[in-house]
């Protein structure tokens, strides 16, 4: 079987992205090579320096791409709301939305609603930011309904790890405030989550009568920054041994990059790494765990989410156009 590579994307010309996190690591190569490939990207970030840093990198490196930026903390629901209220008043569209962004393995902290960190940021913001562009997004895929050759064209993207076998999902307890906290069980439950999310969403968006399509992807073992708390960012010039075991960013995000834009991709589906467990090599079908897979759970889970986000999805808008109320 040939391997996809980037020069399997399609031409993006004409299709709007928001990726988050989208300063650094995958995300940002992530953008990069959607800019490239002719899209408009928004790339969001939490620090002002390090956003305009990675536009005008991507602007030099990609002079006929397309890229804005934007703020966006996912660990402040006041943020994506501010961010989504400006994004809608600018588009009236949205084709892809990579949910990127993420946090790894921190001490305990706290969202500024109060969450734990990663649950809230990695999950719960990305929910949020969602449900909020969600009406974009689908007024994209119904404007796309003429055309075969886009049908599926518009995504959702989410980003989750091999670490979510490891996780399990507590709905008496998601923030950790009666449990002891341990940084790689709350990362996995987070992860975890990520691929529920994905599963309901697509759910509903079938039974909505919706275009879009909710897709998840893990870039396997990927050099950085994200490992920060571990001690092994990314590097700029990584030693022999570190490609050896560890992929690098721009090959880290194709597992991304085709979850958005290759054709034969499906809504519900998962990609990431095809060697090592799925931690290195070209992008291809993933293996999710039997708890990611768990459709009462994840039930259960979007309820709690629209509960503590405060986020209830349009679903009764979306699909409109082609089941006329």
């Amino acid at each position: 079987m040939t391997h996809w590579t980037y020069n399997d994307a399609p031409d993006q010309t004409g299709r709007t992205a928001v990726v988050t996190g989208a300063n650094t690591g995958i995300g940002f190569h992530t953008a990069r090579m959607l800019a490239h490939k002719g899209a408009h990207v928004t790339l969001t970030y939490r620090d002002a320096g390090k956003g305009a840093a990675a536009l005008e990198r991507i602007r030099a490196e990609e002079p006929a791409g397309e890229v804005t930026g934007a703020l966006l903390d996912l660990a402040d629901l006041d943020s994506v709301g501010a961010f989504t209220d400006a994004y809608r008043a600018a588009h009236d569209r949205l084709d892809l939305l990579i949910n990127n962004a993420g946090v790894m393995v921190p001490p305990l902290g706290r969202t500024r609603q109060g969450f734990e960190l990663q649950f809230g940021t990695n999950h719960l913001g990305h929910f949020a930011l969602t449900g909020e562009l969600l009406p974009l997004l689908d007024a994209a895929a119904s404007a796309d309904r003429s055309g075969a050759d886009r049908a599926g064209a518009v995504r959702v993207v989410t980003v989750s790890s091999v670490a979510h076998w490891t996780g399990g999902i507590d709905l008496d307890d998601l923030n950790w405030r009666q449990r002891r906290y341990r940084p790689w069980p709350a990362y996995g439950q987070s992860k975890l989550a990520n691929l529920l999310f994905t599963l309901e969403l697509q759910h509903r968006l079938t039974e909505a009568g919706s275009a879009v399509r909710a897709v998840a992807a893990h870039p396997g073992l990927t050099s950085t920054d994200i490992g920060r708390h571990q001690g092994r960012a990314a590097s700029d010039n990584p030693s022999r041994i570190d490609r050896m075991i560890r992929m690098q960013p721009p090959d880290g995000a194709l597992p991304s990059l085709r979850a958005a834009t290759d054709p034969t991709v499906t809504g519900g589906s998962y990609w990431g790494p095809a060697r090592r467990f799925g931690t290195y090599g070209p992008p291809a079908p993933a293996r999710a765990s039997a708890r990611a897979r768990d459709t009462v759970v994840a039930r259960r889970l979007w309820t709690e989410s629209e509960r503590l986000t405060g986020v209830t999805y349009p679903f009764a808008a979306v699909g409109r156009a082609e089941h006329p109320a």
